[in-house]
């Protein structure tokens, strides 16, 4: 039987308290899962991961992990917060969010090293990510120099880095080149994550096809409007396209204006050379 990691019961978010982000959401997540939460930009996926990160709290209604509230209160207790950093890991949209160290190097072990983690996996950790990613020949050079492609690689290794059980990622392929997003996305089909929960917002359905099991697709209301498999999920066009992941393109024979939408399915798993 499946464990319960996140419950989530009638969650609400708002900004400054006038601005929703979230409306009454209802989801469990299980140990293990892939998710995928889709949406539009503005839809509430970032601000649902932020609270999956325990960054923000609801408005209203009310998130459990592993059964306990989440609320501001309980991470006033040190144990508790250490744990729940240890054990959950966010890579943010922005990379320059977390990227701050002098050097890639210092970036990629500074959670590992605030969390207290022994040396020798921290040098372990740092060894694997940097050979998965090809990272070697920008360890001793300075995030603010690098391409929009390596700051990603960077933040993500840097959240990996920690071994978290969670992985929490917003827009993983946004700005990248095929290339990138394709070590990404075969990353998240090699072994290391296997047994690991993750939970990616993105709008890049191809992404969601290769790398994620199940999915939840968001509204402009800022609601759950439809959760399934994968496939499923992405085969209803008209649901895709009312809520802004497709458009539809309009093609002219002769007299005759035909509309289609504009996305693709069925290549899970094909694996291309470059």
């Amino acid at each position: 039987m499946k464990e319960a990691l996140y419950e989530l019961s009638n969650v609400h978010f708002s900004y400054l308290g006038k601005f929703p982000a979230l409306s009454g959401i209802d989801l469990t997540i299980n140990s293990g899962e892939k998710i995928a939460i889709i949406g539009a930009n503005g839809s509430g996926k970032s601000t649902l991961l932020h609270i999956l990160d325990g960054l923000i709290f609801p408005t209203e209604g009310i998130i459990k992990f592993l059964g306990k509230g989440l609320s501001e209160e309980v991470f006033r207790d040190e144990n508790f917060s250490r744990d729940f950093r240890r054990r959950i890991g966010l890579v943010f949209q922005n990379p320059e969010v977390q990227l701050f160290c002098p050097t890639v190097k210092d970036d990629i072990i500074f959670g590992p090293l605030h969390l207290g983690m022994e040396k020798d996996k921290i040098q372990y950790q740092l060894d694997t990510l940097v050979e998965i990613f090809n990272l070697k020949p920008l360890l001793e050079r300075s995030p603010h120099q690098l391409s929009i492609g390596e700051k990603r690689k960077v933040a993500i290794a840097s959240t990996l880095a920690i071994d978290p059980e969670v992985i929490l990622l917003d827009e993983p392929t946004a700005g990248l080149d095929p290339l990138t997003v394709r070590q990404i996305i075969d990353f998240f089909l090699s072994g290391p994550i296997t047994n690991k929960t993750v939970i990616i917002a993105t709008h890049d359905l191809h992404f969601v096809e290769e790398v994620a099991d199940l999915v939840y697709v968001f509204s402009p209301e800022k609601q759950i409007v439809r959760g399934g498999k994968v496939l499923e999920v992405l085969q209803d066009a008209s649901l895709l396209e009312a809520n802004n992941l497709i458009h539809a393109h309009a093609h002219r024979h002769q007299d005759m204006v035909h509309l289609h939408p504009h996305h693709h399915l069925h290549h899970r798993h094909h694996h291309y050379t470059s």
